[in-house]
């Protein structure tokens, strides 16, 4: 039983890091859509005022593209987290059973 709950504990920090991953890239992709949508917003000021870090200034962005992938990173998201609460739900089964 125990190699058996080591085993979900693993499964279960790989999917919390795949979740992290997978809100960093949403977010990513967001801010993205966000500077496509306001040209002359937040990341150009940032830029202008020297404080950088306003990547893709200025560079075209299609914004079909950038949804698609918003999407399928949404997909992803909510089927680990799906895979999550299952294994959470076994877990939790197995220590009932003890």
């Amino acid at each position: 039983m125990l190699s058996g709950l080591i085993g979900r504990l693993s499964t279960v920090s790989m999917l919390k890091e795949g979740l992290d991953a997978s809100s960093a890239r949403a977010r990513v992709i967001a801010s993205r859509v966000a500077n496509a949508s306001d040209p002359g917003g937040f990341a150009v000021a940032l830029d202008g005022a020297g404080q950088g870090g306003a990547a893709g200034v200025g560079q075209p962005v299609d914004l079909e593209t950038e949804m698609v992938a918003l999407a399928d990173e949404q997909l992803r998201y909510q089927a680990m987290a799906s895979l999550l609460q299952r294994v959470y739900a076994q877990v939790r089964a197995s220590v009932r059973e003890r």
